[in-house]
């Protein structure tokens, strides 16, 4: 009997050894209190999790105190819990240990009470693990959860949650309930049954495009009519779908962003008038314009002024306009032009000079005036102004010059043959006094009137506007041929109040940044998609943003520089392709992965290269370099709108950035612009 129970024994003291072994190696602690023997035991690894060097004599009492003061009534109560006759012995809870070092450790206890048949307690044993990487980590999903839920339904941003195939409505805040109309009794439910008036829009057809293809849709000033409060309501609003994806990757719904551009787009529309009536004001008032870079020394001239002066259309530098005026007033232009450029002048440039077709010899008295813009430290940058033609005038002027002369020779040959006439003679003077008084006062007329033609147009303008309309509407039948007379003016007038504000605009990019911050550029593409959201719509166009940095600059200056980009791809775009598409992307770029032609501006080790990529008309890539200056144009005006200053600002913009610029691209196949700065 005593042989057959030696290998058994044998067998439990290695089974033994091997659960130490596990325990161990799992981190576990485990106790054991035998009430038979009143003997306790603690693991070493016990001991620890609660904060005590394994050789420490301990008690229940001393293992207490190593819980934390909030948990020990907890862990207490647990305890005389799982010691009571009356409860099933389980022992389960978790608290947190104070350690050495002065930490907080949570750990795990697990344990069983065991009874004999008299009800007497015989033992309770369990084990104990350190949960606090558990613990911290639901915690911390805990907190996420409340922080994104919070962040949702308390943003000034309209949101909501569709999921499934019946856009079954799963969240919405108060701003977008407030934008619907609805309260929250339409959640859970789909949402076009209890916002019926959507059925005619695009969202059902859009949503299951973003179910499908998992990619995120931008709508730009969608107009819909909503029925708010049972109150017919037509608005305009961007919107935004991104889709939600389960841990295996599906997509189950999406969530939508909603901002309500109402205001602003009513807002561009009045704009766009009052802009149009400028140009036709400056059109009806036969004003030619004109720009000069003074560092480049390089003059843009407007239709007109290239017409009168019968020079090309290319810039031209400035020596040319002088060696085009008559002898005589060249010496005083270039002194009133020094003049102009000094900032104790106020930058005031006024000059009146006869000029001189160089084809058909065409005389034309052209008086000019224009503004000076200086820098910070008082150089001057350019010089902007019109000039009007004055011929007429001059040669009226002229004409009752002579006659004065005329009739002074007359009367001193008079006054010599009839000395006795003096009353006659000094009626005759009084009359010539007031013929030049009067002229003096008709020359001073003019020129008011041309200072105020340049200076002070828009109360002119809007009536010039009116009036074109009342002719349109009231006498467009009668007007004939007359209609396309009104056109062109509209669109010649166009064509110079971009060219201003172009201009307006290259020359506020000062050489450095105004105002240096980090600027996000996410932020900065959504509200120019917003100012181009009518532009979007008419072209049909999709635009799709990926995630993109954010760089130290001047939030003005970037954003000229990317709507200059995005307004290109729309302007171009290509009519063998049905959907005009603008795809912005950014990566970074190690110094010495730069293509060989990029040079920025500022060398540094990492650059973002964030790409424009259209599929519009394209172009010979020899034109690169061309297309980045000033009025260079590879299409006809004609063909497509704009004055060739957009990619120059574009290009002003990244160097002052410390960047660089450039374009890949093919006819026909779309282009590629790619802008690098410095990370």
């Amino acid at each position: 009997m005593t042989g057959e129970q030696t290998p058994f024994n044998i067998d439990m003291a290695a089974q033994n050894r091997r659960l130490a072994y596990a325990l161990q190696a799992a981190n576990v602690g485990t106790w054991d209190y035998d009430f038979g023997t009143n003997q306790v035991q603690w693991s070493p690894i016990c001991k620890a999790l609660f904060g005590l060097p394994a050789d420490t004599d301990v008690t229940a009492a001393i293992l207490l105190q190593q819980v934390h003061p909030e948990d020990r009534d907890r862990v207490h109560a647990s305890n005389m819990q799982a010691l009571n006759p009356t409860s099933k012995g389980d022992h389960d809870i978790v608290f947190r240990t104070l350690q050495m070092d002065g930490t907080i450790r949570w750990v795990q206890a697990k344990g069983l009470t065991l009874w004999n048949d008299e009800g007497q307690l015989i033992r309770f044993s369990g084990v104990v693990q350190d949960v606090t990487e558990q613990v911290v980590a639901r915690q911390q999903l805990e907190e996420s959860d409340r922080f994104s839920r919070t962040v949702f339904y308390n943003s000034p941003v309209a949101k909501l949650v569709y999921v499934g195939d019946e856009m079954i409505l799963r969240e919405a805040n108060e701003m977008m309930l407030a934008i619907l109309g609805r309260t929250s009794s339409i959640i859970g439910k789909p949402l076009l049954e209890s916002v019926p008036e959507l059925k005619g829009t695009q969202l059902t057809e859009q949503y299951h495009r973003v179910l499908a293809t998992a990619e995120t849709y931008v709508k730009l000033a969608e107009p819909i009519e909503l029925i708010r409060n049972d109150v017919p309501y037509q608005g305009y609003y961007n919107y935004t779908y991104k889709p939600l994806l389960n841990t295996a990757g599906d997509v189950y719904g999406v969530i939508c962003t909603v901002i309500e551009v109402t205001t602003q787009v009513i807002a561009h529309q009045k704009l766009e008038e009052a802009e149009a009536g400028l140009r036709n004001a400056i059109e009806l008032a036969q004003l030619g314009t004109w720009s000069i870079d003074v560092a480049a020394n390089r003059l843009t001239l407007s239709d007109r002024l290239i017409e009168w002066l019968g020079y090309d259309p290319q810039p031209q530098t400035f020596d040319k306009i002088i060696s085009g005026l008559e002898a005589g007033d060249r010496m005083p232009f270039k002194r009133a032009l020094a003049w102009a450029l000094n900032p104790e002048s106020g930058g005031v440039f006024n000059v009146t000079s006869t000029v001189v077709h160089p084809q058909t010899g065409q005389k034309r008295i052209l008086h000019a005036q224009g503004k000076t813009v200086f820098d910070a430290a008082g150089k001057a940058v350019r010089l902007i102004g019109t000039a009007q033609d004055i011929t007429l005038q001059r040669n009226m002027q002229q004409t009752l010059e002579n006659e004065v002369s005329i009739r002074t020779q007359e009367l001193a040959v008079s006054n010599q043959e009839l000395a006795a006439s003096i009353d006659e003679y000094a009626a005759i003077n009084e009359e010539l006094e007031e013929a030049n008084r009067l002229l003096y006062q008709s020359n001073n007329n003019l020129q008011e009137f041309a200072y105020v033609a340049s200076h002070d147009l828009q109360e002119p303008l809007r009536k010039i506007q009116q009036f074109g309309d009342i002719l349109r509407q009231q006498f467009g039948d009668q007007l004939g041929s007359g209609v396309g007379y009104l056109e062109r003016m509209q669109s010649a007038a166009l064509r110079m109040s971009n060219l201003i504000r172009d201009l307006l605009s290259f020359s506020r990019i000062s050489t450095g940044q105004e105002q240096v911050e980090l600027v996000h550029l996410g932020p900065v593409i959504d509200q120019i998609l917003i100012d181009l959201e009518l532009r979007i719509q008419e072209t049909g166009a999709v635009v799709r943003v990926a995630s993109l940095p954010s760089v130290n600059g001047d939030a003005s200056q970037l954003s000229q520089l990317f709507q200059n980009l995005i307004s290109n791809a729309l302007k171009f775009r290509n009519p063998s392709e049905a959907v005009p598409l603008v795809h912005i992307q950014s990566e970074m770029v190690a110094a010495m992965n730069l293509p060989p032609a990029v040079k920025p501006a500022r060398l540094v080790n990492t650059y973002h290269r964030i790409d424009v990529i259209d599929n519009g008309i394209g172009f010979e890539e020899q034109y690169i370099d061309r297309i980045f200056q000033v009025f260079q144009r590879l299409h006809g005006r004609s063909e497509y709108a704009g004055t060739g200053i957009g990619l120059a600002i574009a290009k002003k913009v990244v160097v002052n950035h410390g960047g660089a610029i450039t374009a890949h691209s093919a006819p026909g196949q779309g282009a590629t612009f790619s802008v690098y700065l410095p990370a």
